[in-house]
C-alpha cells in the first residue's frame, strides 16, 4: 500500500514540477531553469544525505557506469517536459509522458533489462496501453 501511495505522490510531484518548470522557464529561460532545478535538487539532497544516509558512496566503483547517467537523464527530462507542456499543454504532455513511461517500463520488464526480473506483458497490458493512447487522442480531438 505504501508503494501505491508513494507512486501517486510521485505522479503529482512530476506534474507540478513540469508546470512549475515551464512557468519558470518562461521568465528566466529553459537552460537557466534547468540549472536552478538541478542546483536546488543537489542542495536539498546533500542536506538529506547528511541526516539520513544509509548507503556507502565508496561502492560507486562497483556500479555499472551506465547507471551514472541518471543526472543526464534528469536534464533531458526537464528540457523535454518543459518543451512538451509549453507546446501541447499540461494534460496532453503529461498523458503522453505517462504512456511513454508505461511503454518503456513494459519493455524493460518484458526483456529483463538492467537487472530487473522479467515480467510478462500480455494482451491485457497491450489493451490497456491502446485505451490510454485512445484517451489522449480523444482528449485532443477537435470536432
Amino acid at each position: 500500500m505504501l508503494g501505491i501511495f508513494l507512486s501517486i505522490l510521485s505522479g503529482i510531484c512530476m506534474s507540478l514540477q513540469g508546470v512549475f518548470n515551464t512557468r519558470l522557464s518562461e521568465k528566466i529561460g529553459l537552460w537557466e531553469t534547468n540549472v536552478i532545478v538541478q542546483g536546488t535538487a543537489l542542495v536539498f539532497t546533500a542536506i538529506v544525505l547528511i541526516f539520513a544516509h544509509k548507503g556507502n558512496l565508496k561502492n560507486i566503483k562497483d556500479v555499472n557506469k551506465l547507471y551514472l547517467l541518471g543526472g543526464l537523464l534528469g536534464v533531458i527530462i526537464i528540457y523535454t517536459v518543459v518543451k512538451g507542456i509549453s507546446s501541447v499543454g499540461t494534460t496532453c504532455a503529461i498523458s503522453t509522458i505517462l504512456v511513454a513511461q508505461l511503454l518503456a517500463a513494459a519493455l524493460i520488464d518484458a526483456l529483463g533489462l538492467f537487472g530487473t526480473q522479467k515480467v510478462a506483458f500480455g494482451i491485457h497490458e497491450i489493451l490497456g496501453v491502446i485505451i490510454m493512447i485512445s484517451g489522449i487522442i480523444l482528449f485532443k480531438w477537435k470536432c
